[in-house]
């Protein structure tokens, strides 16, 4: 008897915990680019459980240059996408129906980078001179600020304007005078850089000038989560949304609270970039983040009104873009955060008293 009992319980426990892992709700999300600090919430909350606590079964899809999140979201292959939302308004006007449903980064890490020896400490000073932009949209918050400071950045007597790869090699050989950065990535890429003779650190943050798009009003929004509208319209997606930006609030959370452990969740899924690197990487991105005044993922209409009047200005839309309700929604994310309050009543959700720690430059990102 005891003998066909254990059998019995066996096959109830075989049964049960398919049925379990059955119960989790499988979506994915489309990252911008590899695996690194710069989508650390989502690589936590995944690590953390948070999704399958929320009953999600999430699948972190990571981008490169084969692949787009906007496409994989319009065609329905990926529920949730990150992306800047100059990307997105563009998708927009090809008829693609995604909607941003949560703001993660508050700022833009873009600058322009100059030398200090060079005493180019201002937008207004690049006239006649090199200017590094990236491709494929990159370009318009520099070509932004060239404007405002007067310039036309399509007139080479006013400015050059030189394509840049993803890289300061044209900074550091001195080809071109000024170069785009993100403060997490291409930054940390000149004080990592190790002299031919081995020499280290050759550049610190004192031999260069930083030239900030947001306080200069030209910064555009990066980083924010979007979806299909149509398919949020189905029944029961929006609580999946809502469920999903939960557990993503609480893994941006974590990644602000504990950057050391969340590195290492980065780490896991994908090192291609050295523990250095993504440290500094990670700090970097918590300062975009944190302080979110209103709450994690909230839209700024401010902010969202100078990207969009950038993308009109620059063409990459035909039309002033609409904005709440529209191109932007900030409900689900409202709902998201009401709930997690509700639950974990001393849950840090604006980060007021955020302040970045000092992180150390290590060589060649390792």
């Amino acid at each position: 008897m005891r003998k066909s009992l254990l059998i019995v319980f066996a096959l109830i426990v075989l049964a049960v915990v398919p049925a379990a892992a059955q119960d989790l709700t499988p979506i994915s999300i489309v990252l911008k680019w590899v695996p690194q600090a710069q989508f650390a919430g989502y690589y936590a909350a995944e690590a953390l459980g948070y999704y399958e606590e929320e009953g999600l079964d999430v699948t972190i899809i990571a981008a490169g240059v084969d692949i787009n999140p906007q496409q994989l979201v319009s065609s329905g292959e990926a529920e949730f996408g990150t992306d800047w939302m100059g990307n997105l308004l563009a998708t927009r006007e090809t008829g693609q129906d995604v909607v941003n449903i949560a703001q993660i980064y508050q700022r833009s890490g873009m600058r322009q980078l100059t030398w200090v020896d060079s005493d180019l400490t201002s937008f207004e000073q690049l006239g006649g001179k090199v200017v590094g932009v990236w491709c494929c949209g990159n370009q318009f918050p520099t070509f932004a600020a060239l404007t405002k400071a007067g310039f036309d950045p399509e007139n080479p007597d006013d400015v050059t304007v030189a394509q840049q790869a993803f890289d300061m090699n044209a900074f550091l050989a001195r080809e071109i005078d000024a170069a785009s950065a993100m403060t997490y990535n291409e930054m940390a890429q000149v004080l990592e850089f190790v002299g031919p003779a081995g020499e280290f650190p050759v550049y610190t943050l004192e031999d260069l000038n930083v030239l900030d798009f947001n306080e200069f009003g030209t910064a555009m929004l990066e980083d924010g989560i979007f979806a299909r509208a149509e398919w949020l319209a189905e029944a029961g997606n929006e609580e999946i949304a809502i469920k999903f930006l939960r557990a993503s609030f609480r893994g941006w959370i974590y990644a602000r609270d504990f950057p050391a452990e969340t590195v290492e969740f980065v780490l896991a899924a994908g090192p291609t970039l050295g523990v250095g690197h993504q440290e500094w990487q990670m700090n970097e991105v918590n300062k975009l983040v944190w302080p979110s005044t209103a709450g994690i993922g909230l839209m700024d209409a401010d902010a969202f009104d100078v990207t969009a009047q950038i993308a009109l200005d620059y063409g990459i839309i035909s039309a002033t873009a609409e904005g709440e309700g529209v191109t932007y929604r900030t409900d689900l994310a409202q709902a998201a955060l009401d709930s997690l309050m509700t639950d974990m009543a001393d849950l840090d959700a604006m980060g007021a008293d955020y302040v970045a720690p000092e992180v150390a430059i290590t060589a060649n990102g390792e």
